[in-house]
C-alpha cells in the first residue's frame, strides 16, 4: 500500500471576480490575508480515498488549487488500503445512508482491517506533516487517521461528505463503528446539520455545503459545435442517417448537427476544451456505450449523470423512463457513470452496472432503443470531465433520482449549466433546487410522479428555460467557491486562533 500526494495545478482565483461581483471578491480576497497572518509556515493537508471519480475529488482539485493562488500553502494525499478494507468503509457508506449494503458484518474483525489501514497511512504522512498543520480528513475512509495525526502534533478536523436526515439500525451501527476513531477530532464539518450525529458535541459542528468552480473542465463553456463533436467522437451521437448496433462503441470526428443554434450547418468542430493547467486538450478516448440505437440530432435526451452505486437508483430511472416517459411521446434517455474499474474506493460499482446491464437487457425492444448505458474512461481526469461537460450541456433534462444523497454536486453542475433538473427531496438535493429553479419528488420510489415531471419538461420546453436560467442564478449566489473558502477560514479562525 503506497500513500499517494495528489499534483495540484495552481488555479487563479481573480477569474471568479466576474462570476460573484467585486463584494464578494474583496471579502476574499481580505479573509485571505487575514488566515496567511494567523496561521503562518502552517500547511493545510487534505486527506481523502480517491484523487477521481467523484465529487469530493473533484471539489479538492479545485479548492487546493484556489488556495494555493491565494498563496496559502495546501496540499492533498490520497490513502491507500487493500479491498477488504473498501469494502468495509463502502458498508460504512451504505449504513450511513440507512441502507444495509452488502450486508455484512461491522464487528472486531472489521475494526482490526481499519485500524490497521490507517496506522500504516499515518506512518506514511509523519514525514510529512509538521506540528501544527491544520488537517481535513475527508469522509469514513479515512477517519481513523484522527488519533494517529493528532500524535504527530497536527490539528485534525473530520469532514463528512454524506449522511441521511433518518436514523435506524443501520445509521447507529455504523455510527458506533466510527465513533471511538473520531472521539478525539477538534471539529466536525458536515454539509447538512440533519447529518450530525447526536454524540457530536454541537460547539464543534461547522455546516458547510460542498460547490462548484465554474472554470473547471466539467463546467467551463463549451459552445455548441464543440459540445456536439464531444459527443459525436464519445460515441453517444448518431451521425444524420445512423443507427446504432447493440453495445456500440463509437469514435470519429464529431459533426455540428446538434440542437440549437448552428444545428444542421455542416460546420466542423473539433472536440477540444481547455485543461486545469490553462493548455488545450481533446477529447480522444471513446466511451463504452451500450445500446440499440443512438439518439438522433434533434431528439430530447434525458440525463443522469452518476456513480454506479444502488443509491442513486440508475435501474430505478431506466424504469421510470421506460414506464412513465417513453410510452407517451418521444425522448431518449442516457445513464452515465464512470468506468467501473476506475473508482478505487467503491468496490460495488461494477456489480451495480451490471444489474443495470441485466435490466437494460430484459427490456422490451420498444423501451430498450430508447435507452443507452454509458461509461466515461477515467485515464485523464480532464477529458472525463470535458465528456461529463458536453453530456450534461446537450440534455433536455437533467434527472438526478437517488434515493439517498449526501449533497449531490451533479445537480449544482446541471443548474449552473442551465438545465432544468428533476430531483429527489432527499439530502442535500433538496438544498439546490430551490422553489423556481427545478422540480423536487417528494418520494423518489414513486416511479409515476418522477415520469410526470421529466415528461412535463419535455412537453413545455419555455418553462424548462426559464427554470433552467433560475437554476445558474442560485448556483452562483450560493455555491461557489469563494463561499466555501470563507467558511473554511472562519471555522479555522475560530476553532485555532
Amino acid at each position: 500500500m503506497t500513500l499517494a500526494s495528489v499534483p495540484v495545478s495552481r488555479q487563479p482565483i481573480s477569474k471568479l471576480e466576474g462570476i460573484v461581483g467585486e463584494y464578494r471578491w474583496r471579502r476574499l480576497l481580505h479573509t485571505a490575508h487575514d488566515f496567511r497572518e494567523h496561521f503562518k509556515d502552517r500547511v493545510i493537508w487534505n486527506v481523502s480515498s480517491t484523487a477521481t471519480g467523484g465529487g469530493v475529488a473533484e471539489m479538492l482539485r479545485t479548492l487546493v488549487g484556489y488556495v494555493q493562488d491565494l498563496e496559502i500553502d495546501s496540499r492533498w494525499s490520497v490513502i491507500s488500503g487493500e479491498p477488504e478494507f473498501f469494502r468495509v468503509t463502502k458498508r460504512l457508506h451504505n449504513r450511513i445512508h440507512g441502507q444495509p449494503g452488502d450486508t455484512g458484518a461491522l464487528g472486531i474483525g472489521e475494526d482490526t482491517i481499519y485500524r490497521e489501514v490507517a496506522l500504516t497511512n499515518a506512518a506514511a504522512l509523519s514525514s510529512r506533516i509538521s506540528p501544527g498543520d491544520l488537517v481535513i480528513l475527508h469522509d469514513p475512509q479515512t477517519a481513523g487517521l484522527t488519533s494517529p495525526l493528532q500524535r504527530l502534533g497536527a490539528r485534525v478536523l473530520w469532514r463528512c461528505h454524506i449522511g441521511t436526515e433518518q436514523r435506524n439500525g443501520y445509521t447507529r451501527e455504523a455510527w458506533q463503528f466510527l465513533r471511538p476513531h473520531l472521539a478525539s477530532a477538534e471539529g466536525f464539518i458536515f454539509s447538512r446539520r440533519q447529518y450530525v450525529p447526536d454524540w457530536v458535541d454541537p460547539a464543534k459542528v461547522w455546516i458547510i455545503p460542498p460547490s462548484i468552480d465554474p472554470f473547471s473542465v466539467k463546467n467551463q463553456d463549451l459552445d455548441e459545435a464543440t459540445v456536439v463533436a464531444i459527443l459525436h467522437r464519445i460515441g453517444v451521437l448518431a451521425e444524420p442517417g445512423m443507427g446504432a448496433g447493440p453495445d456500440r462503441a463509437a469514435t470519429g470526428a464529431g459533426r455540428d448537427a446538434g440542437r440549437g443554434a448552428g444545428a444542421g450547418s455542416g460546420t466542423v468542430a473539433a472536440p477540444r476544451f481547455t485543461r486545469r493547467d490553462g493548455s488545450q486538450g481533446e477529447v480522444v478516448r471513446p466511451a463504452l456505450v451500450t445500446a440499440h440505437r443512438l439518439p438522433h440530432p434533434g431528439e430530447q435526451v434525458v440525463v443522469q449523470v452518476s456513480r454506479w452505486d444502488r443509491l442513486k437508483d440508475m435501474a430505478g430511472v431506466m424504469r421510470g423512463f421506460t414506464e412513465h416517459v417513453a410510452p407517451a411521446s418521444p425522448g431518449y434517455l442516457m445513464l452515465v457513470g464512470p468506468a467501473v474499474s476506475g473508482v478505487a474506493d467503491d468496490p460495488e460499482g461494477a456489480e451495480v452496472y451490471a444489474d443495470c446491464l441485466d435490466s437494460w437487457r430484459r427490456l422490451p425492444r420498444s423501451a430498450v432503443e430508447r435507452v443507452a448505458l454509458v461509461t466515461l474512461p477515467l485515464e485523464d481526469v480532464d477529458e472525463n470531465a470535458a465528456m461529463v461537460n458536453a453530456i450534461q450541456r446537450y440534455a433536455s433534462v437533467l434527472v438526478q433520482k437517488s434515493l439517498a444523497e449526501g449533497f449531490g454536486l451533479t445537480v449544482a453542475e446541471g443548474m449552473w449549466k442551465r438545465r432544468p433538473v428533476v430531483g429527489a427531496a432527499v439530502g442535500g438535493i433538496r438544498d439546490q433546487l430551490a422553489e423556481g429553479s427545478g422540480i423536487l419528488l417528494p418520494d423518489p420510489t414513486d416511479l409515476a410522479a418522477f415520469g410526470r415531471a421529466v415528461r412535463h419538461l419535455l412537453d413545455n420546453p419555455e418553462l424548462a428555460e426559464r427554470l433552467g436560467t433560475s437554476a445558474r442564478e442560485y448556483v452562483r449566489a450560493h455555491f461557489v467557491g469563494d463561499v466555501h473558502l470563507i467558511r473554511y477560514a472562519q471555522m479555522f479562525t475560530a476553532l485555532f486562533v
